[in-house]
């Protein structure tokens, strides 16, 4: 009876190394999949603002000309990534150089709410 608890025992440190080994492989390939995903470019883009304007309006801009947009002086900018709208954000200055601090993230189902809009 001695041999017969070893054996099942043994045969079950075997299955538990086995799928130990198989969780492990598992991880390693999400992974894989993971850092392929990574190194997709993506552009990223700001709004300021939009305008619509008549091909004889446009011939007449010069250095100096003002357009004006459709957003208001401290509205948030919207942030793209794709052409797909992901957050909104302020202007901030860093370094000397124009960024954005994002202040409000599209939500997931928001996002999928909007591909069937378009």
């Amino acid at each position: 009876m001695a041999e017969t608890e070893n054996d099942s025992n043994g045969g079950n440190q075997e299955e538990i190394a086995e799928e130990k080994e198989n969780e492990a492989a598992e991880v390693q390939e999400e992974e894989r999949d993971l850092e392929f995903i990574l190194d997709i470019p993506l552009e990223l883009s700001v709004e300021l603002g939009r305008t619509r304007m008549l091909v004889n309006d446009l011939l007449q801009l010069g250095q100096g000309s003002i357009v004006e947009l459709n957003k208001l002086a401290g509205e948030p900018l919207e942030i793209y990534i794709n052409r797909k709208l992901i957050a909104r954000g302020e202007v901030v200055v860093v370094n000397e150089k124009f960024g954005v601090r994002l202040t409000d993230i599209i939500t997931p189902m928001d996002r999928v709410k909007s591909l069937s809009n378009e």
